[in-house]
């Protein structure tokens, strides 16, 4: 005989550590989603063209003379 069906009492659904686990898990899953979504996201920099990491006042290549 094939039975189909739950691999546990249906009571076990509606108790109240059940619901916190539920709960506990749905927050877990939100939370890694933001995590995922915000990797995707751009990184917002604010400031002008002058601030960021390739901006120097003066240059540091072997080669001093080159033009930019």
């Amino acid at each position: 005989m094939h039975r189909t069906g739950l691999l546990f009492p249906e009571e076990i659904l509606y108790s109240d550590w059940f619901g916190v686990f539920a709960t506990v898990v749905a927050i877990n899953t939100l939370i890694y989603v933001v995590l995922g979504v915000s990797k995707l996201v751009p990184i917002i920099r604010f400031g002008g063209k002058s601030s960021g990491r390739n901006r120097r006042a003066e240059t540091r290549s072997i080669y001093p003379e080159a033009a930019d």
